[in-house]
């Protein structure tokens, strides 16, 4: 009997560890593809106006919302919401933004990706 109890006790342990794991992985993942940033930080590294701070805020609100999305999906489905969030955003930003200005976004997005895992 005692034998019968000391399994299950060992048994419900690693159950519960393997449950905090599977619960971190999940934390991980949905802070990978939190996109937020401080965006006066960014408006002084890229030199915005106050029209373009407006534009880059509602785009960059926009692009954090699909992120969210994407990290919800699995798999290839995750991949191409990510894709296409970028792509879309990249595009929308290329319009607002000036070429000197657009080319420091590409980087700071870039690395921001690669520096999650994204890329």
């Amino acid at each position: 009997m005692k034998k019968i109890v000391l399994t299950l006790v060992a048994m419900l342990t690693m159950t519960m560890a393997n449950a905090e794991n599977e619960n971190e992985n999940t934390v991980q993942v949905a802070n990978a593809y939190d996109m937020t940033v401080n965006m006066r930080k960014l408006a002084v590294a890229l030199g915005l106006t106050m029209d373009q701070m407006e534009a880059v805020q509602d785009i960059h609100h926009q692009f954090c919302n699909e992120m969210l999305l994407a990290s919800q999906a699995t798999g290839d489905e995750r991949t191409s919401l990510v894709e296409k969030a970028v792509k879309k955003d990249v595009l929308y930003m290329h319009y607002v933004l000036e070429e000197k200005q657009y080319k420091k976004y590409l980087m700071l997005l870039n690395t921001t990706l690669y520096n999650r895992g994204l890329r």
